[in-house]
């Protein structure tokens, strides 16, 4: 019944400290409470080599020696987690030199076993004659409690109400507790000659260690959301060592338990030894294979896939995913490398389109300086020719055929001229008379612009206007070139019989209104999108456009801090998209009325 007691005891100290330094492994407080625990683990196992299986005299003073040297790490280790608890400061070395100095005495004194004149087993019981060295070893030790008891109390008195005053105040009654129960057990009754409770001692400090353990979790070991957390992230370490814990388990109860009993079943000797040492090499093969399986697909293979998808994105493949679903470390770097790769992805493609807009700014400022510059040069001879035409038209002995002649010469100088008032018009920067614009009273005037126009005056024109849209700050008559520009290409577009769709909605997200302009012509092919703003580029017929609409259109928007985005349309045709930031504070159009 001890051995079993004892045993339960080891294996709670072992968990418990796994516990605790998993839980924060870069936390001094931790590690301190670790090594606690370990010098207790430790203790108990001394009791079960000497006390489960039978104390006999050669024993005895191996089982003094290492209960005074481990009493003492007790102690070492109670001091720094005084020291470093509950704010996990440094250890201060020159005090630790200074107050651990003694163990420089007392660890060669006791190996060399001069804390006892005798000590020995006889009859069951245990004799011990201790010497003064042992009695100085004794207020040493208690010296080293006291000093952290004070220490842990000073903190309690400071950190009083808080959090951390509750932890401390746990650990305090914890040190009472397992002091009084180990001073009970293992001095004040061993010293009265009563030795019955000496065996179970290590029993007698689980409680104590519970409550640390309980204190400096945040009062969280043995709640229900601490195991659940403990469940939804469970760290590789853990995995690894629950899988070596079962294969050890299962490969003992399995293989190591029926060779010894086959082995040893007629008595020991030189051949049966030799038969369980080969037998248990050859047995325990098949457990460690299955070991470093389960640690290659705990942690190996994760690892490769991350790194092939790390590798990718090296390689230019942005948004590369690591399809890897597990809830520890691993899993976390996954899912926060995935996040990176996303958003690197988005980042990249956003400087590709703003890449894409500055050059289409160049090109538009080259553009504009040489079309400024061709239509000065081309204007004044121009002139002088329409002038020429008309002196030859107005002569009186002009025949017919000389007066068509001059006419349709006169046709093509009044074409050379648009496109020439178009290449001004591109390269002219006027000044912006901004104010406060009700984008739906620019459709409504736009469309009216265009309904002079036969073509377009056919089509089946639908306004859907939000309510209550945001007025923007923007130059009326240059919200209105645009409109009207793209109301006219989608007439051509259309050839005079289709339908438009023109709806505005205020975006949140964006802050800004946006305005579409939707319609079921013959679309643009998808290698024209990418061209479709640059000066002179033009997807009309040869003689019917000068490919310079949309480039004006895309530098007035910009201009505005806008933006105008031509696609496909869902259906047929095309849907040209403008934003318009709004104007700040935010202005409300209500009924011809404004609102702030």
């Amino acid at each position: 019944m001890l051995l079993l007691l004892l045993l339960i005891s080891l294996m709670l100290l072992v968990l418990l400290g796994f516990y605790v330094f998993v839980g924060a492994p870069r936390s001094r407080t931790h590690q301190t409470f670790t090594a606690f625990l370990a010098s207790l683990a430790l203790w108990t196992v001394k009791d079960i080599v000497v006390w489960g299986f039978g104390v006999h005299e050669g024993s005895a003073a191996w089982w003094a020696g290492a209960s005074f040297i481990i009493a003492l790490w007790l102690q070492y280790s109670l001091s720094v987690f005084a020291w470093v608890f509950p704010e996990d400061y440094p250890v201060p070395r020159k005090k630790a030199a200074i107050l651990f100095s003694p163990g420089i005495v007392f660890v060669p004194a006791i190996l060399a076993g001069l804390l006892w004149r005798d000590v020995r087993f006889a009859d069951g019981s245990l004799s011990l004659k201790l010497t003064g060295l042992a009695y100085a070893f004794g207020i040493y030790i208690y010296a080293l409690f006291g000093y952290g008891f004070h220490i842990l109390w000073t903190k309690y008195v400071s950190y009083r109400g808080t959090l951390q005053g509750q932890q401390l105040g746990a650990v305090l009654w914890a040190l009472v507790i397992t002091v009084t129960l180990m001073t009970f057990a293992s001095v004040v009754l061993p010293l009265a000659g009563v030795f019955s409770l000496l065996p179970g001692s290590s029993i007698f400090v689980l409680p104590g260690v519970l409550i640390y353990a309980y204190a400096i979790s945040s009062f969280k070991l043995f709640s229900l959301q601490s195991a659940l957390d403990q469940f939804r992230l469970f760290p590789v370490a853990y995995k690894v060592a629950l899988s070596i814990a079962i294969v050890a388990v299962i490969s003992f109860a399995l293989l190591q338990v029926p060779i010894v009993w086959w082995s040893f079943g007629d008595g020991a000797s030189l051949d049966t030894w030799k038969h369980y040492l080969v037998y248990s090499v050859i047995t325990a093969l098949a457990p460690n294979l299955i070991l470093v399986a389960l640690v290659i697909r705990t942690i190996s293979r994760p690892l490769r896939q991350l790194t092939e998808a790390a590798v990718e994105v090296a390689g230019g493949k942005y948004g590369a995913q690591a399809e890897l679903q597990s809830n520890d470390e691993v899993g976390l770097l996954a899912n926060s490398f995935n996040e990176m790769s996303r958003k690197m992805a988005v980042d990249i493609e956003r400087l590709r389109q703003l890449n894409e807009q500055l050059i289409r700014t160049e090109k538009l400022a080259a553009a504009g300086t040489l079309a400024a510059g061709v239509a000065h040069e081309v204007n004044n001879p121009l002139a002088s020719i329409s002038s020429l035409i008309q002196i030859l038209q107005a002569r009186p002995d002009a025949d017919d055929d000389a007066k068509e002649m001059l006419r349709l010469i006169s046709m093509q100088i009044s074409r050379i001229s648009r496109v020439l008032k178009d290449m001004m018009d591109f390269a002219r920067v006027r000044p912006s008379s901004r104010t406060s614009l009700d984008i739906g009273k620019v459709i409504d005037a736009s469309i009216r612009l265009a309904n002079f126009d036969k073509r377009f005056s056919s089509l089946k024109v639908e306004r859907v206007i939000e309510d209550n849209i945001p007025l923007v700050d923007a130059d009326p008559d240059q919200i209105q070139q645009v409109f009207l520009n793209l109301l006219l290409n989608a007439r051509d577009a259309m050839a005079g019989c289709g339908d438009l769709m023109i709806r505005t909605h205020y975006d949140s997200r964006i802050d800004s209104v946006v305005i579409e302009f939707v319609d079921t012509g013959l679309g643009i092919a998808p290698e024209d999108l990418p061209h479709i703003f640059d000066p002179f580029f033009s997807t009309k017929p040869t003689g019917s456009g000068t490919g310079l609409g949309l480039a004006v259109c895309y530098g007035i928007i910009t201009s505005h801090g806008g933006r105008i985005e031509v696609r496909a349309n869902n259906t047929r045709g095309t849907k040209v998209e403008v934003v318009l930031p709004v104007r700040s504070p935010k202005t409300i159009a209500t009924n011809g009325t404004l609102s702030t």
